[in-house]
């Protein structure tokens, strides 16, 4: 699973279907008699293939955009448009099915089942949507062998190191097959060696699968290097970085 990585030109990111796009998006927040801009007009697009890395400080306003892409808040103004459909339109059973099926999360803690093995971990959201014992058994595995803990899935999670229970997660997520991958600082919990394996990881997700995107709100600057596109969130206003030149 090793690769080397290098920021991509601007030639070299991948343009394939465009999975999310948000419009002039904002977000505002009451704070007592005031009201608290958390996001001021953003525009992104992302597209199958690509990781998109999401840059900023605690309260920069990232993790409040990851949420909205997410359907877990809502905008105060714009839209967000996931797989073609605005989801601001889809009422609350059609978004819970869409972030069941369309999008997998992984988060700062791992949120795995401690009584579960790293295989059943993988399982449970496959069980919850009605997939099949033998199938979703076989997607696990597979899932578990894509992010190299193929001879450490029957082990508890308090059998793992941190960056062992961060890839359990990150095949969790991709057990249904979404289409987007929201990370919200996945590597928050880890020290540095760790947390660029899970970047690195992340980046061969999508270079095996061109058909997914992921998307990664953190304040890690080794993001830079990783992701296909950057963009730095300060105070909810948000700016592409340059990419490597030619």
């Amino acid at each position: 699973m090793s690769q080397i990585i290098t920021q991509p030109t601007d030639q070299d990111i991948p343009s394939g279907e465009e999975l999310i796009r948000v419009e002039a998006v904002e977000r505002t927040y009451p704070l007592g008699h005031e009201r608290v801009t958390a996001l001021k007009g953003i525009d992104l697009s992302v597209r199958a293939g690509q990781l998109v890395g999401l840059m900023g400080r605690s309260g920069s306003g990232k993790t409040t955009l990851l949420n909205i892409i997410g359907g877990l808040d809502k905008p105060t103004g714009g839209r967000v448009i996931v797989k073609g459909q605005d989801i601001s339109v889809l009422s609350d059973s059609e978004l819970t099915t869409l972030r069941r099926m369309a999008i997998g999360y992984v988060f700062q803690s791992f949120a795995l089942i401690p009584v579960l093995s790293a295989v059943e971990n993988v399982e449970l959201a496959m069980h919850i949507a009605g997939i099949g014992r033998g199938e979703r058994h076989r997607r696990a595995v597979e899932l578990l062998q894509l992010v190299g803990l193929g001879k450490r899935m029957s082990h508890r999670p308090f059998e793992l190191s941190g960056g062992e229970q961060q890839r359990v997660a990150i095949a969790r997520a991709l057990s249904n097959r979404p289409s987007v991958i929201l990370a919200d600082e996945p590597t928050g919990e880890l020290d540095s060696t760790n947390g660029l394996q899970i970047m690195t990881l992340f980046r061969f997700i999508v270079t095996q699968d061109p058909t997914v995107a992921v998307v990664i709100a953190t304040h890690d600057p080794t993001i830079t290097q990783i992701a296909h596109v950057t963009y730095e969130i300060s105070d909810g206003v948000m700016n592409r970085l340059p990419t490597r030149a030619n």
